[in-house]
């Protein structure tokens, strides 16, 4: 299984940079592709794909809604891949699902720690952006209150992503 979590990691890595690094540099849909092939692998290699592939449905379900919300909200910013303006750029949508694939694998050791995920999510998700905002995918409109909305939307977001994770995890040992 440390083989398996190591390759989820890189993975998951390598995705997340291809779609920032081609959001930030007008290419969005490519970044997006290496994404999707990114999840397409966890897919093949998961014991339930169906269940992996609801969870990153719903990830992404999530991903819209929550980051449509930062773009209406005026918080954030995108050079690229947003069809519609008020809507999320479909790239960051993408990155969601990407994240779910990390849920039951990389992130596995989270499970019923539900403080310790809103804890992390509160430093990790504005982290995660900020990284993004200083690689050119996005800009903040006004700093400060973007980092205070992603932290709290992360706190709330990160225990909930972990729960629907163990309730769709197509990964570990079936229930019984």
């Amino acid at each position: 299984m440390t083989a398996v979590r190591i390759a989820n990691f890189v993975v998951f890595q390598l995705a997340w940079f291809a779609a920032v690094l081609g959001a930030a540099h007008g290419h969005p849909l490519w970044g997006t592709a290496c994404v999707a092939a990114a999840i397409a692998w966890h897919l093949w290699v998961s014991a339930r794909p169906a269940q992996e592939a609801r969870l990153v449905a719903i990830a992404c379900a999530l991903g819209v809604v929550i980051e449509t919300g930062h773009a209406l909200g005026g918080l954030v910013r995108y050079p690229s891949g947003q069809p519609v303006a008020q809507l999320a750029p479909y790239w960051m949508v993408a990155l969601w699902g990407l994240f779910a694939i990390a849920l039951n694998v990389t992130l596995r050791w989270l499970r019923r720690r539900y403080l310790l995920a809103a804890v992390l999510g509160a430093v990790c998700g504005p982290a995660s952006f900020v990284a993004g905002v200083k690689l050119g995918a996005a800009q903040f409109v006004d700093r400060v209150p973007a980092l205070v909305v992603l932290a709290v939307v992360w706190a709330v977001a990160m225990p909930l992503l972990v729960w629907l994770a163990q309730r769709f995890d197509g990964v570990g040992e079936p229930p019984r």
